[in-house]
C-alpha cells in the first residue's frame, strides 16, 4: 500500500469477489465519514460478472445465465467486470477540494474521474475522449468508435465510492451478455485490441502517475 497526496493506494492480487469488494468499500466509506480512516484508491480485478447500476434496464441484461449478476448500488446501468480489466474504487471525502475537483460538487468529481482516465490513457499514446450524452471514455478503435473505460459512482454523505474500470486486456466477448451502459450503437475495446500490449502493472503505473495531475 502506498500513499500519494494523503490518499492511500491499495492493489489487490488475484480476483476479488464482488460481494467482498462491496462490503469492504462500505466499511471504508463509513470509517472515512466517521474520521476513523483515510481516503483510499483500491485497484482490483474481479472474476467475470455483470453489475447493475440504479438506472439499469433489466432488458439490457441479454444473457442472464452467463455470469453472476449483482446490484451495485452505484449510478449508471449495466457493466461487465472481469480479468484483464482494472477496476479502481475511489473513496474520497468530497467535502474538501481535491486538486481540480471542487468540494461538494458531484459533477466536478465525475469530470475529474474522466480526466484521470484520459491522462492515464495518454501515457500509452491513446487519445481518450468524452462524448456528450454518453458515460465513459471513448476512443477510435480498430472496429470504430468504442468505449475503453467506464465510470459509475456513488456518494454517501459526501464520501465517494465505486469508481472506474479500464479495459487493459479483458475478454471483449464477455461484454456481449449486456448492453454496456445502455448504449447499443457502439462497441467496447481495450488497450490490447488497440495494439498496446500493456500489463496490469503498467496500467496501474499510468493511473497512479496521472492521479496527482487531477486530484493532487
Amino acid at each position: 500500500m502506498t500513499d500519494r497526496t494523503n490518499v492511500a493506494w491499495r492493489v489487490s492480487e488475484g480476483l476479488t469477489p464482488y460481494p467482498e469488494a462491496l462490503a469492504a468499500m462500505a466499511a471504508r466509506v463509513a470509517a472515512i465519514r466517521a474520521g476513523e480512516a483515510g481516503e483510499q484508491v483500491w485497484l482490483v480485478e474481479h472474476p467475470p460478472l455483470y453489475t447493475a447500476g440504479t438506472s439499469a434496464n433489466r432488458a439490457d441484461l441479454q444473457d442472464p445465465e452467463r455470469f453472476p449478476t449483482f446490484d451495485a448500488g452505484r449510478g449508471g446501468q449495466w457493466t461487465y467486470h472481469g480479468p484483464g480489466q482494472r477496476t479502481g474504487y475511489v473513496m474520497l471525502d468530497l467535502t474538501r477540494p481535491h486538486g481540480t475537483v471542487k468540494p461538494r460538487d458531484v459533477r466536478s468529481y465525475v469530470h475529474g474521474l474522466e480526466e484521470w482516465l484520459i491522462r492515464a490513457l495518454d501515457r500509452f499514446n491513446v487519445r481518450g475522449e468524452r462524448r456528450e450524452g454518453r458515460i465513459g471514455i471513448w476512443v477510435d478503435g480498430p472496429r470504430g468508435e468504442a468505449k475503453i473505460a467506464a465510470l459509475g459512482v456513488r456518494v454517501t454523505r459526501w464520501v465517494s465510492w465505486h469508481g472506474i474500470a479500464l479495459n487493459i486486456d479483458p475478454n471483449l466477448a464477455h461484454f456481449g451478455g449486456i448492453v454496456p451502459c445502455g448504449i447499443s450503437e457502439y462497441g467496447v475495446t481495450s488497450l490490447h485490441e488497440m495494439g498496446i500490449p500493456a500489463t496490469m502493472e503498467e496500467g496501474d503505473a499510468a493511473l497512479m502517475g496521472a492521479w496527482d495531475e487531477v486530484f493532487g
